[in-house]
C-alpha cells in the first residue's frame, strides 16, 4: 500500500509539473530577437549609473543623484539636478533641450559639473551654481570626433578630412585633401590589432595625434546601394589576402601652432602601426609596429615635437604571429613606469617597464588569460584587472601589487563580470551574471573584498517556458584538451524520445559562445530552438579565444582542419546522447561561423542532414590581408593551405541541404565568396539554398534580425522534422 502511495504521489507531482509548464507562455522571435516588437518588455530591470570621481551617481532620465559618496557609503538620495534645471538655462530653438541624462558624463571628480549633449550642442552645466558654463554647437554629418575634458577640445572628421575645435570655439582645418582614397582620422588596417578610432588625444589635451591612411593603390571591390531609381556602385577599398595594401602614416597636430608633424617611421608600404599612447607630459608618443608577416612587434617611442624615432623599447617575435591589443599605460603614481600586455610567455598577462624599455616585473603569472585591464588603485598601487583565473569559463575582477605581486580576487569568484573603475580606482562597478543569476550590479572595493548589492533583476521570463541549460566538457581531437560546451534540451524534454539536433558553431579567433554569464551565454534563438523541440549543441573549439596563444594558434595556415575535428569530437559526445537522433543532425553559424558550416557540411556530407551558413568565408585568398595574412600567412606563402581549406573544392561534395544567407552589402565577408561556391555547386551538380538581404552588411539589424531568424528556423524545421510543421511565426 505505502508503495503504491508513492507511485501516486509522483505521478500527481509529475501531472503538477506538467500542467504547469503547459500553462506557461512559449515565446516568439518577436519576444527574444533583437529588433523584435516585444523585445525590450523581456529584457531585465537595469539601472543607469557613472561615475563621479570615487561618488557613484544614478543617473535617470529626467533627474541625476548621488547613490553612494566617495567611502562606499549609501548617500541620502536627494537629486543634484534635473532636466528641468538645465533647459531653463537653454535657448531650445539655437541650443536644443536635454531630453535624457542617463548618457551624463562627469569628467572633473573636484567639480560640480556634468558634460551634456543636445540635438544641436555640447555643454558643461555647473550644478552647484545652477549655469551653463560651456556650450558648443553641435556639427551634423561628422564621421568621427573625439572630445578632451581637460583642454575642452573636439577632433572630428567631415568628408574625411580632420578638423580641431577648441574651447573658445575655433575651429581648425588640420587635413584639405581628404578623399576616400585618402582619408584622417579614421580607423585604420580594418580595425584589426585593437584599433577602433582615428584621432589620439594627448593627456592634458595640447596635441592631437591621428591616422593618415593612404588606399588610393587598393582595389576596390564593387558593392552595389540599390536604393536608388537605378542602382549604383558603392564600393569598398578591400585589400585581400596577398594583395596591396593600404599605408599608414601618423601625425601629430599642435592647435596652438597650427602645426602637424608626421612620424619618421620609415617607408609605411606592408606595415602596421597600432597601440598608439602618449606620456603623461605629452613629450613622446608610443606606435606599436608590425611588419606585413605580423611575426614581430616594436614598440618605439617618438618625440612628439619633431616626429624623430627615438628608440626602439621592446621587441616581440613568433614564428606564427604577435598580435598586440593593448597599448601601453603608465603608472598614474610614476610617470617613468608602464605596464604592457603580452602573450610572450604563452598566455596574455601584465608586464611592468621603465622609459627605456627595462622589464622589471611580470606581474600576472599562470595559465590563464589577462582579459581587460581596468586602471589602477592609485592608493594601494594596484592594477585592477579582469581574467579568467578561477576557470577558462568564468570572468572575474583581481588586484595586483605592483610592488609586492600579490594577487587578490575582488569578486565572488564565479560568473562573467565586466566592470568600470571609479576614479582613484577605490571602486569598481560591477556588473555581472552567473547561470543562475540573471542581472546583478555590485559596488566592489579595490582595498577590500565586500561587495555591495545595488542591483538584483528578476527574470522576465518568469511565465515563459525556458528549457533546461547545461555545460561541462569534452576532449578536444588531441586527446587531452578540454573543450567546453552549452547543451540546450528541449523544453518539455522526454529522455525516451529522440530530438533533432542542431550544433551551432563560431570556431574561430577573438570569440568564444560558452561562459558562466546568465544560462552560459545561451542565445536566444537556442531557447526558440528548444521550445520548438530541438537539441542545441554549442562547443567553443581549439581556435577560439581566452585559452591561451597555442589554443588559438594550433590552426596557424590550415584554417577549418582541428576546428573541423573538435567538432566532431561534440558530435561523437551528441551520439552518445540517448535523446539525440543521430540521423537528424543539422549546423548553423555565421561569419567563421559560416565557413565552418560550409566545411563541415561538405566535408562530413554523412553526418549533417541540414545547415545554415550565414555571411561565409568560402576561399581565404578573398578575404582581407590583416586578419586573413595573420592566421594563413599570405597565399604566396602558404598556397597549400589556402588549397586545403578553400571550400569552393569541395562544393560537389555536399549531400545535405545547405541554405547560405548573406547580407548583399557585406563588406567583410564580400558578396564574392557566396557566388563563388554558388558557381562551384553548379558546376558540380549540387543544389545549395541561397537567400540574400539587400541593404544588409555582414550582420543583420532592425527587423530583419526577426526575419532572419525565422528563416533559419523554417529551414530546420523542413529538413531535421520529421513530418512537416508549422512554419515559425513571430507575430503574436
Amino acid at each position: 500500500m505505502k508503495r503504491l502511495q508513492l507511485i501516486v504521489t509522483g505521478l500527481l507531482l509529475l501531472l503538477s509539473s506538467t500542467i504547469m509548464a503547459q500553462n506557461k507562455k512559449s515565446f516568439t522571435l518577436d519576444d527574444l530577437m533583437w529588433g523584435g516588437s516585444n523585445y525590450w518588455n523581456l529584457q531585465p530591470k537595469n539601472i543607469s549609473t557613472a561615475w563621479w570621481g570615487d561618488c557613484l551617481m544614478q543617473t535617470e532620465a529626467d533627474n541625476v543623484r548621488i547613490l553612494y559618496n566617495e567611502k562606499g557609503k549609501a548617500a541620502k538620495g536627494e537629486v543634484l539636478f534635473t532636466t528641468e534645471n538645465i533647459n531653463s538655462q537653454l535657448d531650445e530653438s539655437k541650443q536644443g533641450k536635454v531630453r535624457d541624462l542617463r548618457s551624463a558624463r562627469f569628467p572633473y571628480p573636484d567639480r560640480t559639473e556634468v558634460l551634456l549633449e543636445t540635438q544641436k550642442a555640447n555643454l558643461i552645466y555647473d550644478w552647484k551654481s545652477g549655469q551653463v558654463i560651456w556650450i558648443q554647437p553641435r556639427i551634423s554629418g561628422l564621421q568621427a570626433n573625439s572630445f578632451n575634458p581637460t583642454s575642452k577640445a573636439r577632433a572630428f572628421v567631415k568628408d574625411w578630412n580632420l578638423y580641431v575645435t577648441t574651447a573658445d570655439g575655433i575651429t581648425h582645418q588640420v587635413t584639405t585633401d581628404g578623399s576616400r582614397e585618402l582619408q584622417y582620422g579614421m580607423s585604420v588596417h580594418r580595425d584589426e590589432f585593437g584599433i577602433n578610432k582615428g584621432t589620439f588625444w594627448s593627456p592634458k589635451g595640447n596635441l592631437l595625434a591621428f591616422y593618415r591612411m593612404d588606399q588610393s593603390m587598393v582595389t576596390d571591390f564593387p558593392l552595389v546601394d540599390i536604393s536608388h531609381r537605378v542602382a549604383q556602385l558603392a564600393p569598398e577599398k578591400y585589400p585581400m589576402a596577398g594583395m596591396i595594401s593600404h599605408k599608414v602614416t601618423v601625425g601629430i597636430f599642435n592647435p596652438a601652432t597650427e602645426k602637424t608633424t608626421y612620424l619618421q617611421a620609415g617607408d609605411p608600404t606592408d606595415r602596421y602601426f597600432t597601440n598608439i599612447a602618449w606620456s603623461p607630459d605629452e613629450k613622446t608618443l608610443y606606435v606599436i609596429e608590425l611588419p606585413r608577416t605580423q611575426d614581430k612587434a616594436e614598440l618605439v617611442a617618438y618625440d612628439a615635437a619633431t616626429g624623430q624615432r627615438k628608440e626602439v623599447l621592446y621587441t616581440e617575435t613568433n614564428p606564427r604571429y604577435v598580435e598586440p591589443m593593448n597599448p601601453i599605460v603608465f603608472l598614474p603614481w610614476d610617470d617613468t613606469k608602464f605596464i604592457y600586455q603580452t602573450r610572450r610567455d604563452g598566455y596574455n598577462h601584465i608586464y611592468l617597464f621603465d622609459v627605456k624599455g627595462k622589464e622589471l616585473a611580470q606581474l600576472t603569472s599562470g595559465q590563464y588569460e589577462v582579459i581587460d585591464v581596468l586602471g589602477f588603485n592609485t592608493k594601494t598601487k594596484s592594477v585592477i584587472f579582469k581574467s579568467n583565473e578561477a576557470s577558462p569559463i568564468r570572468h572575474n575582477h583581481y588586484s595586483v601589487n605592483v610592488g609586492s605581486k600579490k594577487r587578490t580576487l575582488l569578486d565572488g569568484g564565479t560568473g562573467t563580470h565586466r566592470g568600470e573603475l571609479s576614479a582613484s580606482g577605490a571602486f569598481i562597478l560591477d556588473r555581472w551574471s552567473s547561470p543562475d543569476n540573471f542581472r546583478r550590479v555590485d559596488l566592489v572595493p579595490t582595498a577590500k573584498n565586500a561587495p555591495v548589492n545595488l542591483h538584483a533583476a528578476e527574470t522576465p521570463w518568469k511565465d515563459y517556458n525556458v528549457p533546461e541549460i547545461t555545460s561541462g566538457t569534452i576532449k578536444a581531437a588531441d586527446g587531452t584538451t578540454d573543450l567546453y560546451y552549452r547543451l540546450v534540451k528541449p523544453v518539455r524534454f522526454d529522455a525516451s524520445k529522440k530530438y533533432p539536433t542542431v550544433v551551432y558553431v563560431y570556431g574561430g579567433p577573438h570569440a568564444h559562445n560558452v561562459d558562466e554569464s546568465w544560462n552560459y551565454a545561451t542565445r536566444p534563438w537556442e531557447i526558440y530552438m528548444a521550445q520548438r523541440g530541438y537539441v542545441v549543441f554549442v562547443l567553443d573549439n581549439r581556435g577560439s579565444q581566452y585559452r591561451g596563444f597555442e589554443f588559438e594558434s594550433c590552426t596557424h595556415r590550415h584554417l577549418g582542419d582541428i576546428e573541423m575535428q573538435d567538432q566532431m569530437k561534440g558530435v561523437e559526445y551528441l551520439k552518445s546522447l540517448p535523446y539525440v537522433d543521430g540521423n537528424r543532425l543539422g549546423v548553423h553559424g555565421w561569419s567563421f561561423g559560416g565557413f565552418m558550416t560550409t566545411n563541415l557540411m561538405c566535408s562530413y556530407p554523412d553526418v549533417f542532414k541540414a545547415g545554415v551558413a550565414g555571411g561565409p568565408v568560402i576561399d581565404w585568398k578573398l578575404y582581407e590581408v590583416m586578419y586573413g595574412e595573420r592566421y594563413m600567412d599570405s597565399p604566396q606563402e602558404n598556397p597549400e593551405g589556402y588549397e586545403s581549406s578553400n571550400l569552393l573544392k569541395k562544393a560537389g561534395n555536399l549531400k545535405g541541404r545547405l541554405q547560405i544567407i548573406v547580407g548583399y552589402n557585406d563588406p567583410t565577408c564580400v558578396l564574392q565568396h557566396s557566388l563563388a561556391f554558388l558557381r562551384a555547386a553548379a558546376d558540380a551538380g549540387t543544389q545549395p539554398d541561397y537567400f540574400v538581404y539587400p541593404g544588409q552588411g555582414h550582420n543583420m539589424t532592425g527587423k530583419d534580425m526577426v526575419h532572419l531568424h525565422e528563416r533559419i528556423t523554417r529551414y530546420f524545421d523542413d529538413y531535421l522534422k520529421p513530418v512537416r510543421r508549422p512554419r515559425a511565426k513571430h507575430h503574436r
